[in-house]
């Protein structure tokens, strides 16, 4: 019979494999973007507007997913559009996790004025409706993808704030934090080298669930024209155009649905596969 840290790789191996090989894959894609893409995404051809797959009989040959009302290319405008929704993940994921859990840890472990302080600024901020936070935040910054990572932030430090004060504070309970103090380390040496690590698995748990969350935002603000340039391929773009010609066109609006379905499902089974993989409890 396998024991509890075989079963824990097991199941934790599948969902890494496949999480990780489709958000590398899809890195690449938008790495190399100008490369793959058969067409350019921003070129019109009004002849061949919502011309469909290429397993259709009908199909325009070079136009592997079809094309959108405007006779763009839908895969060249995905392939594109991942390089959006990456980067908004990647640079809005760090910043809001480097504060956010900064922040989380020094209340959890330090406690005292530092906790009443961090919880105080918690509880204000979480009583912003979140959506209606980011489209003001969007409305007074202005369109753009500086903008959109600038409210993920703001909003979302939240999250890594408050579940990292409660992992802190429950490692803290325990004795080997004591331990290493009567040791010798002072509070914040055993805080980096002692709780940090035990929290660490949680934190990068809540990080790769925080880049799929980035992910959704930027779709819904690029669904609402409050992202970067109408012009520019987004997936939250495609899915608004998609949505007016769907029985027309339903290649416009599925593909990009599926590829952002795909994404957000990779980065959430990502940072669970990781957390049972590495947990130092777990382990």
């Amino acid at each position: 019979m396998l024991d509890g840290r075989s079963q824990v790789r097991r199941r934790a191996g599948p969902r890494l494999w496949l999480s990780g090989g489709w958000l590398t894959a899809l890195a690449l894609a938008a790495i190399f973007a100008s490369f793959l893409s058969p067409h350019d995404p921003l070129a019109q051809d009004l002849f061949l507007g919502r011309m469909p797959p290429f397993w259709v009989d009908s199909a325009e040959p070079g136009y592997f997913l079809g094309t959108d009302s405007l006779g763009r290319d839908v895969l060249s405008r995905i392939l594109y559009g991942s390089r959006v929704a990456l980067t908004v993940a990647l640079i809005a994921g760090t910043l809001t996790c480097l504060i956010g859990a900064s922040l989380g840890l020094l209340a959890g472990y330090l406690r005292g004025w530092v906790d009443v302080v961090v919880s105080r600024l918690i509880d204000i901020w979480m009583a912003f409706p979140p959506v209606l936070f980011s489209i003001l935040l969007i409305a007074v910054l202005g369109p753009g993808l500086i903008s959109i990572i600038i409210a993920i932030v703001v909003i979302d430090w939240t999250r890594f704030a408050r579940v990292v004060r409660a992992e802190a504070m429950a490692q803290g309970a325990m004795d080997y934090p004591a331990s290493a103090q009567v040791a010798g380390r002072t509070r914040l040496s055993t805080m980096l080298v002692e709780i940090l690590p035990n929290v660490l698995p949680t934190i990068v748990a809540l990080l790769t669930l925080e880049m799929g969350i980035a992910v959704i935002v930027e779709a819904i603000l690029s669904f609402v024209n409050l992202s970067i340039s109408t012009d520019d391929p987004t997936w939250g773009g495609m899915i608004s155009e998609g949505r007016v010609s769907i029985y027309q066109a339903w290649w416009v609006i599925v593909f990009p649905l599926i590829t952002l379905f795909l994404t957000v499902l990779s980065f959430s089974q990502l940072g669970e596969g990781l957390k049972d993989r590495f947990d130092p409890v777990l382990r």
